[in-house]
C-alpha cells in the first residue's frame, strides 16, 4: 500500500546536485538520492565531507514536511559510517510528531542498494506564516 504521491511545495531550487534528487514526496514523508561526486571530496581517500550527507538529510526533511515556508531550527544528528567518492546515498524522512507550526521529522541515510546506515537525525522544522526573509 503506497502513499500518494504529492508535488513538492518547498525547496523548489535546492541544487539536486549537491542536495540530492527528489525520489518521491507523500503526505509526511520523502525519499531523496544524492550521488557522491569529486568535488565534495576532502582528500586523497576520496572521503565525502560530512556536511553534504547533512545537506542530503536536511533537504529530505523539508520535503517530508513539504511547505513552502518550512525552515530548519535545530538538528540532533549521528554519522554512523563515512561515506566514499562513488557512494550513492538514499535518504529518507518522516515527520514523527507535530505542535501546530513545529514539526520534528526522523532522518535515515543509507548507500543505496545496502543496509548500511551512514547518519540519522531528528530535525526540528518550523513553518512560518511568510518567507524567512520576509520576516521582521
Amino acid at each position: 500500500m503506497g502513499e500518494r504521491r504529492i508535488e513538492q511545495r518547498t525547496h523548489l531550487l535546492a541544487s539536486s546536485s549537491y542536495c540530492g534528487k527528489v525520489i518521491s514526496i507523500s503526505e509526511k514523508f520523502s525519499s531523496v538520492e544524492l550521488k557522491t561526486k569529486k568535488t565534495m571530496v576532502v582528500d586523497e581517500k576520496g572521503l565525502i565531507h560530512g556536511g553534504f550527507t547533512f545537506s542530503l538529510a536536511d533537504y529530505s526533511a523539508m520535503l517530508a514536511v513539504n511547505h513552502p515556508y518550512v525552515v530548519l531550527h535545530r538538528a540532533e544528528v549521528k554519522f554512523t559510517k563515512p561515506v566514499v567518492l562513488g557512494d550513492t546515498l538514499i535518504a529518507r524522512a518522516q515527520v514523527i510528531s507535530e505542535d501546530g507550526s513545529k514539526k520534528e521529522v526522523f532522518v535515515e541515510v543509507f548507500k543505496k542498494g545496502t543496509d548500511e546506515k551512514v547518519f540519522e537525525g531528528k530535525f526540528f522544522c518550523v513553518v512560518l506564516d511568510r518567507h524567512v526573509l520576509d520576516r521582521k
